[in-house]
């Protein structure tokens, strides 16, 4: 006679904490955290728009809005987030996008490294554009 055997399946407990265990899941969720901020400066921008959009006294009191301490504190820390997510993904984009010259690929931080280049040219563009120098 054959014994019967269980059909449950092991469910693994799973806590709050599993973040915590290792730093590159923490890691990887601050830079998953971290798209919350950019969506919300990216609807910053565009509500001021609207405002420009609106006229005059819209854009002024947008930009009064901006000068308050708690837009000050948002803007730091959106900042903060979009820099620490594009340096993890220019980081890891020589894994995600491997290139290969005839037989050979080319080093990671030649690849991470013209990102980077890239990143400062166009941010050199823009504050030229823009008047800053």
């Amino acid at each position: 006679m054959a014994e019967k055997v269980s059909r449950k399946p092991f469910v693994r407990e799973m806590t709050s904490e599993w973040i915590f265990r290792h730093p590159r899941y923490l890691r990887y969720m601050v830079r998953e955290f971290s798209c919350l901020f950019i969506g919300a400066y990216t609807l910053l921008m565009v509500w001021g728009l609207k405002q420009l959009a609106d006229g005059p006294q819209a854009w002024t009191g947008f930009l009064e809005a901006l000068r308050s301490p708690a837009s000050i504190v948002f803007h730091v820390l959106a900042l903060g987030f979009a820099l620490y997510h594009s340096v993890t993904w220019f980081n890891l984009t020589p894994k995600a996008l491997p290139v290969q010259l005839g037989e050979e690929f080319v080093a990671g931080g030649v690849i991470a490294g013209a990102h980077y280049a890239a990143w400062a040219l166009v941010s050199l563009a823009i504050l030229l554009a823009a008047g800053a120098f």
